[in-house]
């Protein structure tokens, strides 16, 4: 192919994607109106029923994955499950090194929860702290940058809630029980995975179990060439009981993931061309569990809408080879909080939350064990001044104690402040801007890296500022938006040391909704450095990566009355030289295009029956993703992402 060509493929694949949406439309221009299938919309609508403050101020600049964008990465991993979103980028080719990216910053700056329950468990810098089976959640909000003051501690850069699904989200109104089972193989890879639910609920109790398992092969990447230690290996589980009578409702829910196989070395890329000489593959043993118990009214309306949570997470990594390594990092959280609502345009959250954060390495000649214990005080206020403006303002103040491998211990405190505000100018044009000053505190470091000489005189709290502003319009379907943003970190933990970091950069989006499909667009353009100087991702390790501008393109198409659904998504990435220049980073990360389709059947006749094919990377582009370590540096082979590929999946409800 020539270098004009290759240039030329992205408006190529822009334009087919917006055919496979636009032409059933035009289609229906040569056919009686009366023939018409019945058409519904079901896509790009935000995903937000889970959300009681969804509208206000501090919302207007979150990202909900949609409910078809949810269930089609029931099928995927955490990459599948923000593929739409091209300002949250998902790197790693297997589930246990895929880190993610919110505005170029690692999600680990981020407060993460599922289910209220506090995540982000510092594990091995060669696997990801934060991953998720997809299949089992009914809604996903991210609030880049700037976050209110009750989306917890530790929400430097913003936040992201994870909620799974329950018993009552699968079953149909009249229905008291219910299940599903679900079959489906990866042609890359030789990858069977099934899985299947069972749930019911009655005189108030509901309880819903869920299993997965998925295996396979290593998969080949675009250029035919195996990437050994990719085989899928992962069981996944699911139980979530509950009881609601007269406005209240507790739940209890338990959830775990196993993968245990032999990966790459370093299981975040492929090799490291010219350093010791090691094996090409070594086991990873990892499990993460995450537990609740939450109490909540349900009524949302008055003086009185309380939530009680204790949770519990924890993440197991165990590399036996060579040292019989072993870390662990878990976190009991919970809180107290009411929600009081002056008026339907007026209400007040406030509470108090804690964590108790613990990270443990340990091997046949060692244990070192880091630890950190915070309580919370919080206010958020979010408002409707007037018709066309909507307020969000809160603080929260943090008292943190450390404690480190040699029970050296450090007291601190901070207080942190947010301010959102949304104002439509004219009908349906909308001004935002946000800001927030954040407290971290010191975190835990990877436990992998853990040293019995650690002082930490050095260290300080870490804090960040934040700052976004908008403009979005919507309109009989139409809708586009824009924002610029930046981060500012001071003091983030590096081993016994600090460093500053700046991400900054500019979103773009946009989109229309015709009645019978959807095609919607995002880009991203977004750079980091550290200590004032360009960066390489060995540099910007645990603070966030050098992504460049990220392109996301998706269409969508159903036919009810045939039971058909059509759909196509292009990701992209341009060529990025920014890291050049940083420590060792000679090489500019390539560019690439990818382009996927699938087509999904529900035979009317079969009431409960999916089938579904998705055809993965259809031009079999030899590519990393952008988030993906090490493409700036000569002496890194990439974990590049599986080349063409079809996925083949029947579903039965029943």
């Amino acid at each position: 192919m020539t270098r004009h060509t290759s240039r030329f493929r992205p408006f190529l694949l822009g334009t087919a994607l917006s055919a496979v949406a636009v032409l059933p439309a035009v289609a229906q221009d040569n056919t009686p109106v009366q023939d018409l299938p019945t058409v519904v919309l079901r896509t790009y609508a935000k995903n937000d029923k889970s959300d009681a403050h969804a509208g206000a101020a501090d919302r207007a600049n979150s990202i909900y994955i949609d409910e078809q964008d949810i269930k089609a990465a029931g099928l995927g991993d955490m990459k599948d499950l923000f593929a739409g979103q091209a300002s949250v980028t998902v790197g790693g080719g297997i589930p246990i090194a895929q880190k993610v990216f919110v505005n170029g910053v690692d999600l680990l700056n981020l407060a993460v929860s599922v289910d209220g329950v506090t995540q982000n468990n510092r594990a091995f810098h060669h696997t990801t702290a934060t991953t998720l089976d997809p299949e089992l959640l009914k809604s996903v909000r991210v609030d880049p940058t700037v976050a209110p003051a009750d989306a917890g501690a530790h929400a430097l850069a913003g936040a992201v809630e994870f909620d799974t699904v329950d018993a009552g989200d699968l079953l149909a109104a009249d229905r008291s029980f219910g299940a599903y089972g679900r079959l489906s193989y990866d042609t890359n890879g030789n990858t069977f995975t099934q899985s299947g639910a069972a749930y019911g609920r009655h005189a108030g109790f509901e309880l819903l179990g869920y299993v997965k398992n998925a295996k396979g092969q290593d998969y080949d990447a675009g250029n035919g060439r195996r990437m050994r230690g990719t085989a899928a290996d992962l069981q996944s589980f699911l139980l979530k009981g509950a009881y609601e009578k007269d406005g209240h409702r507790l739940e209890l829910s338990g959830m775990r993931m196993i993968d245990d196989a032999m990966r790459p070395w370093r299981a975040n890329f492929g090799a490291l061309i010219g350093g010791r000489p090691t094996p090409l593959l070594r086991r990873y043993d990892t499990d993460r569990q995450s537990y609740s118990i939450r109490y909540e009214g349900t009524d949302n309306t008055g003086l009185w809408d309380p939530t009680v949570l204790i949770g519990f997470s924890e993440n197991h990594i165990d590399v036996p080879q060579p040292f019989g390594s072993k870390g662990k990092s878990n976190t009991l959280n919970g809180k107290i909080e009411n929600t009081f609502h002056f008026s339907e345009t007026n209400a007040l959250t406030a509470g108090v939350d804690f964590y108790a954060k613990t990270g443990r390495y340990s091997d046949p000649t060692s244990r070192l064990t880091e630890k950190s214990r915070n309580i919370g005080l919080y206010a958020q206020e979010r408002l409707s001044v007037t018709d066309r403006i909507e307020l969000s303002f809160g603080a929260r103040a943090d008292f943190q104690t450390f404690e480190g491998v040699n029970r050296q211990t450090r007291d601190q405190a901070g207080v942190s402040g947010n301010a959102s505000v949304r104002y439509e100018v004219i009908d349906n044009l909308f001004l935002k801007a946000g800001y927030s000053n954040v407290f971290g505190g010191i975190v835990i470091e990877d436990n992998y890296t853990f040293s019995p000489r650690w002082t930490y005189a050095a260290l300080r709290p870490a804090r960040a500022q934040n700052v976004v502003g908008g403009i979005e319009w919507r309109h009989e379907g139409f809708f586009a938006n824009a924002e610029v943003f930046r981060t500012d970190f001071d003091n983030a933990r590096n081993g016994i040391k600090t460093d500053d970091f700046i991400t900054q950069g500019f979103n773009l989006g946009g989109g229309w909704s015709w009645g019978n499909g959807a095609i919607k667009a995002t880009y991203s353009n977004t750079e980091i450095e550290v200590n004032g100087k360009k960066t390489g991702g060995y540099e910007a390790l645990d603070y966030g990566a050098p992504l460049g501008q990220v392109i996301a393109v998706e269409a969508q198409h159903s036919f009810v009355d045939y039971g058909v659904t059509i759909g196509g998504r292009l990701d992209m990435a341009l060529d990025y030289s920014g890291s050049i220049g940083a420590e060792d980073a000679t090489r500019k990360l390539k560019g690439y295009q990818v382009f996927n389709m699938f087509l999904q059947y529900e035979p009317v006749q079969f009431a409960g029956l999916e089938l579904r094919l998705d055809a993965k990377n259809i031009f079999n582009a030899d590519y990393a993703d952008r988030g993906t370590y090490g493409g700036e540096y000569a002496s890194v082979q990439q974990l590049k992402e599986p080349g063409r590929s079809f996925l083949f999946t029947v579903k039965k409800t029943f």
